[in-house]
């Protein structure tokens, strides 16, 4: 009989060997491309090639693993998660996805049994976007929808995407050959830690994603006109900062009126040249706004906007309103998604069907290949922040409920 706690310890032991490897020594960051990413990278492909799986890294940097079905055309079934972080980051967050993949890879090769398709287990170079301020670097490449465009993309250094990639080794006319066909996709799953209350709350180790939340991110900037704090009367004043906080307060209170369907949340501030004797000229604040409702979703994104340009008019403010990312939202697989909530429920624990608010690397994936995803209950459902942490035992059920998925595909492949 496996003993999966056992296994999850093993798990848990990589998972925090992986965390010690940081560009930054009072915490974790490694993102894409940096000496500390590279240094990660090595260490997963290491853990691949100890397990007897054949082992690449392509051109976009993500790490690779193949266990290979002796069946003529056999299709290939894809367990991934990503090893980027964002800035002082949890240890969990993708990491602890990849490492489970292996595990549960490592099971299937010890076995000796062939399997009926192709396994191909692989470790996303950037999910995060945080250093080239875009997401899914790695998995657009695998699903054939990488735009050239991002390439001359420039950090905060000014180095651009090729300049990372070259630096990383990898040839960047090898990104097109790099991508799965549709042809030859099976189906895609990944293991991901909830980042939400919900498992949490209701004591539930695992739950079964049914679909991803569609997202819009804006840029808004309100621009007024900086005067002395002092001399400036009241009623004559263009404080682009009082503007930008009615917005705020305002994008609270619609998210509220649907708050079943939908979050919208301003997570950054500039106040430019600010001081504490200036009235505040020009202010630009970010604005994420995501529901799995694609009608609720541009509905909200175009009254938003609205709003964003009322309150400037009334001020009077000029207010410029850039969108700088959408994915729109995605359904997981029926199919996938039946057998794996079947599979939780013969592992004995309560099927909970959750939509995902946070993305995903399934969400270009979902564009070539039928998908799935289990969560995992993290602590309080903290999530990108250094207290995120699973218990040994959730980590066990999740291994349980991912075997027994497994081998329920293998069964079922004709």
């Amino acid at each position: 009989m496996t003993d999966y706690v056992q296994r999850a310890a093993a798990v848990l032991e990589k998972i925090n060997e992986l965390a010690a490897i940081s560009e930054d020594a009072t915490g974790l960051t490694r993102t894409f491309g940096t000496d500390a990413f590279l240094a990660g990278r090595r260490r997963v492909q290491d853990w691949m090639e100890l397990a007897g799986l054949q082992t690449r890294v392509d051109a976009i940097g993500n790490v690779r693993a193949r266990f290979v079905s002796p069946n003529a055309g056999a299709k290939t079934f894809v367990i991934a998660s990503h090893i980027d972080t964002v800035v002082n980051a949890g240890k969990f967050d993708g990491p602890m996805g990849v490492v489970m993949g292996l595990d549960l890879v490592t099971r299937l090769v010890e076995s000796g049994k062939p399997l009926p398709f192709h396994i191909e287990l692989i470790a996303f170079s950037d999910e995060e976007g945080v250093r080239f301020h875009t997401t899914y670097l790695g998995s657009k490449v695998i699903a054939g929808s990488f735009d050239n465009a991002l390439l001359d993309k420039k950090d905060a250094f000014g180095m651009t995407l090729t300049e990372v990639l070259q630096r990383m080794g990898s040839t960047i006319t090898d990104l097109p050959s790099d991508a799965l066909a549709p042809a030859d996709w099976l189906g895609y799953f990944e293991i991901h830690i909830e980042q939400g209350p919900v498992l949490y709350e209701r004591h539930v180790p695992v739950a079964v994603v049914t679909a991803i939340a569609g997202q819009k991110r804006v840029e808004i900037t309100f621009t007024g006109m900086a005067g002395h704090a002092g001399t400036v009367p009241m009623a004559m004043r263009q404080d682009a900062l009082c503007a930008a906080a009615g917005f705020v307060l305002a994008v609270e209170q619609f998210a509220l009126t649907h708050k079943d369907n939908l979050v919208a949340t301003v997570g950054k501030l500039t106040v430019v040249n600010a001081a504490s004797n200036v009235i505040p000229g020009e202010v630009s604040c970010s604005l994420d706004v995501r529901s799995n409702d694609a009608d609720l979703l541009e509905t909200t994104y175009l009254a938003l906007h609205e709003l964003a340009i009322s309150i400037g008019a009334n001020r009077p403010i000029r207010v410029n309103w850039n969108l700088i990312q959408e994915t729109a939202p995605v359904l997981c697989d029926t199919g996938l998604t039946t057998v794996l909530a079947k599979s939780i429920q013969e592992s004995g624990y309560d099927v909970i069907p959750l939509v995902s608010g946070a993305g995903h690397d399934g969400v270009p994936i979902s564009q070539v290949s039928p998908i799935a995803m289990l969560f995992v209950r993290c602590y309080k459902g903290i999530s990108h922040n250094p207290l995120e942490d699973v218990e040994l035992a959730d980590m066990a059920a999740a291994l349980r409920v991912a075997d027994t998925f497994l081998d329920s595909l293998i069964e079922q492949y004709p």
